[in-house]
This record gives structure tokens, sequence and C-alpha cells, in this order.
């Protein structure tokens, strides 16, 4: 695929958007103020007018190119791979083009818009967006699977990068990449990489280049190669051509790192941990306030029947304190209903909950399965030694174990550990793998937002009290 064929793409679909837009806003008044009006769905009060189709249309004048820009910042435009995160940018500049359509609205003075024509218009924008971008996929996809519209990729370098960007390019031929070959200093031409060949070394770089019109160039040389980055680089904008960079530590540094720009120095931050600003922990911090409230006004009377069934049923403590490792690896009291026998002399109490633990008494069980013993945490969160979401906390024997088995295992504890996590809610609690707790706590980690966590507290409620993972 040419630069030209790519420009053309981008064009016709936002001439598309445009015209959609204009034909959502005529069905949403036609139906508004035709079939629903026949219908007497929203039936107008007596003696009342509507505004005509031509008094409507006016505002298109600034609907149409606003709707464009608010599309254009949600990201429509941008290369996204993945399709929720289309539909969802797609939802999400509909709610802002709304809000937008109400400021002009309210800027003009106009006060007797229908409120249902909005909501129709919000629906016929959304439908149609979806489906031309259903049928503009379907159809792109086709032409590249018959060779048409590629994109023409050239590589530098063989390593494990390169291994992976070839290996997600095979198995999604609908992007519409042809990667020509690798260009490389050890392996020797006849070598091939799931049917990618090797072209020559990087000394015939240039000349290859020169030879062949490629469209993109992916530097994607080994760690231990770094010092020809600077040679490599300066012939491929030698020859114009676009060129990205795949680094060779991608295990090291996040998917979408952070960069500062250090007086003219630009520094990755290892890890984009959105917590670590004031603002984002105040935020969060006055989330989990008002949960905490809220949720203890909700569950003191669970709490209070928990306590007396413990009661009636043990001659132990009803809560229990168990130290528990921290934000920034400080240890803290996090509170529990008792669900076991105190432990015997000589028992461990280092032992890792499984599903044969003897000593968790018939009740314990119940509040285990039901994630009811947690509750008493909600005092850790007024306190500030928890969030009401965030990754589970250990205790100090298993941090101290799992420090040097796990890799990035530490890094959950650059946040403040939650009463329910994304983890969790994925089913991953009592005895399941860590590792892979970690790799939920770390996306966590990385992406959070108050839509995030109030996503995981929606989840909690039907995945997460209720856990067959939980002894």
């Amino acid at each position: 695929m040419n630069h030209d064929n790519q420009k053309s793409i981008g064009t016709i679909r936002i001439l598309a958007d445009a015209f959609l837009i204009v034909i959502a806003y005529i069905l949403a008044y036609t139906v508004r103020f035709g079939v629903l009006q026949h219908l007497a769905i929203f039936e107008l009060s007596e003696n009342a007018e509507f505004y005509s189709m031509a008094a409507y249309a006016r505002y298109l004048v600034a609907v149409v190119p606003g709707y464009m820009f608010i599309y254009s910042k949600c990201g429509l435009y941008q290369l996204e791979r993945r399709r929720r995160i289309e539909v969802w940018n797609l939802v999400k500049a509909n709610i802002i083009g709304l809000l937008y359509f109400a400021f002009v609205l309210f800027y003009m003075k106009e006060l007797d818009i229908s409120r249902h024509f909005f909501s129709v218009f919000f629906v016929f924008n959304i439908g149609l967006g979806l489906a031309f971008r259903h049928l503009f996929h379907y159809l792109l996809q086709t032409l590249r699977s018959r060779g048409i519209n590629l994109k023409h990729v050239v590589m530098v370098g063989y390593s494990g990068a390169a291994r992976g960007y070839i290996d997600r390019i095979k198995a999604n031929p609908q992007w519409g990449y042809y990667i020509h070959g690798i260009i490389d200093d050890e392996k020797e031409k006849g070598f091939a990489y799931n049917g990618i060949p090797i072209l020559g070394n990087i000394g015939e770089l240039e000349e290859i280049l020169r030879q062949n019109r490629f469209e993109e160039i992916i530097i994607s040389l080994r760690i231990n190669d770094y010092y020809k980055l600077r040679r490599v680089v300066a012939i491929c904008e030698k020859s114009g051509t676009h060129t990205k960079f795949i680094p060779d530590y991608n295990h090291i540094i996040p998917t979408i790192p952070v960069i500062e720009d250090f007086l003219g120095l630009p520094m990755i931050n290892i890890r984009n941990v959105p917590l670590a600003t004031f603002g984002n922990r105040a935020v969060k911090r006055l989330f989990d306030l008002v949960g905490a409230i809220l949720a203890l006004i909700v569950f003191s009377v669970p709490m209070l029947l928990v306590a007396a069934a413990i009661k009636l049923t043990t001659k132990g403590k009803i809560i229990y304190c168990q130290e528990r490792v921290g934000l920034h690896n400080k240890p803290f009291k996090m509170y529990k209903f008792c669900s076991m026998e105190e432990a015997k002399a000589g028992e461990d109490e280092n032992e890792w909950s499984n599903q044969n633990n003897q000593r968790v008494t018939k009740v314990g069980k119940f509040i285990r399965h039901t994630s009811l013993d947690e509750l008493p945490q909600i005092f850790n969160v007024i306190k500030g030694d928890m969030s009401l979401v965030g990754p589970r906390p250990e205790r100090p024997f298993f941090v101290e174990k799992f420090r040097e088995e796990i890799p990035r295992y530490m890094i959950k504890h650059q946040v403040r550990p939650g009463i329910t996590g994304w983890a969790q809610v994925h089913g991953l609690r009592g005895d399941t793998s860590v590792s892979k707790r970690i790799e939920y706590d770390l996306y966590y980690i990385e992406n959070w937002t108050v839509i995030l966590d109030i996503k995981i507290l929606w989840m909690t409620i039907f995945t997460g009290f209720v856990n067959k993972n939980a002894y």
C-alpha cells in the first residue's frame, strides 16, 4: 500500500463519518417527530408545536465539524487494532459530542430542542458508526487477503522483539502488513523465520533500501547490537522511509512508557504508575473514604450477623489482626473475621491457604467462600492502610519468598493494597497462580483510573464475593 492510498483511506473515513452524522441527524428527527410521535410514545402536549427539519438542520453547521474534531481527539482516526477499544472510543466520542451539542445550544440560547431528539440521535449515530466500521474493516480485510492495499515492510535486526512482531503480523493478516524480509549481521541468507527470509547484512542496508520501495522500516536490533543503532537510523532516514523502533527490552519497560524531559535529556520511567501523582492519589483516597463509609452502612447488618455466628460457634476471637505488607513495603495490621481455629503449638501459621486446611471452621468455610470474612477490612480502608481496590496484600513471610521467585512481584507495593482487585474478579485468589496474579496486578497499577475501580467493584458484586478458589 503506498502512502497516497493510506491518506485516501483516512480521508474516506472522515468523510464517511461526516455523512453518517448528517444521516443520523435526519433519521433522529424523522423518528422523533414522525414515527414516535405517530405512535404516541413521546406525545406532545395539546397545542404544542415543534421546529421544522430546516430549523434543526441549521445546527449541523456546528455539529458536524465539532464531532469531527472530537472523533479525532478520541482516536477514531488512529490505527487501533483492538475492536473493543474502537467501539469504546466511538461511544466516548458521542457522549462528549452530546455535551458539546448541548453547549452549542446553550450558547445560542436555544432551549426548545427536544431532549428525546438528543437520545435518538445518540443511538443512531453510534449504530451507524459501528455498522460503517464493521463494513469498512470487512472490505479492507477482503482486499488485503487478495494482496491489495498492503503496507510493505522490511526489518533490520533479528531479535526476540523481531520474532514477536512477525508472529503478530502473521496471526493478523487483516492488518495489511507484508514483511519482505530481515536484514541482519548474524543470520545468513537462506535462513527464514515464520516464512520471512534474511535479505542481507546491515552493510548492505543502504543498497537494499535504494533498490526497493518499502513504506516502513522496523528496527528490531538485539540489545547487544545497539551500538549499531545510530548508523542504522542514519541510513534509514537518508532513504526517506518511515522508520519505527521496537526495543529488545520491552519486557522491562511498560507498553506505553512515560517519558520525562529532563532539560532536553529524555528519561523513561521503567514503570508507569498513575497513582504516583498527588492528584490521582487524592482522588482515589476520597473515593475510598466515601465508598468505605457507604459500605459500612450497607454491610453493618451482615457484619453483626457474622460476628454473632462466630461467637456462638467458636471459643476464639471474632476478629483477628494479621500482619500484611502494604504501600512502600510497610507492614500493617489487617482485620478479618476469624474463620479458623487458633493454631496449636508447633503448627505453622505461615502455611498457604488450601482446600484441605483442617483449621477452617464450618462458619469460617462459609464466610471465606462468600468473602464475608473480608468485611472488617473496611476499617483498614478508613484508616488508610488499604484501598477498596488494589492488589491483595500478603504476609511478610510470603513477600520475602515471592520477591526472590517471581519477577516484578514487589511492584505491587507501589500502591495501596485493596479489599478486591483486578486479579480477584478474574478468579485469581486463594490457591491460584501467584505469577498470574502479578500480571493482573501490574495491569491494574499501570492502567488505574476511577472508572476501572468502579468496574472492578461492579464485577466484585457478581464474581468476587462468591469464589470457588477461596478456601
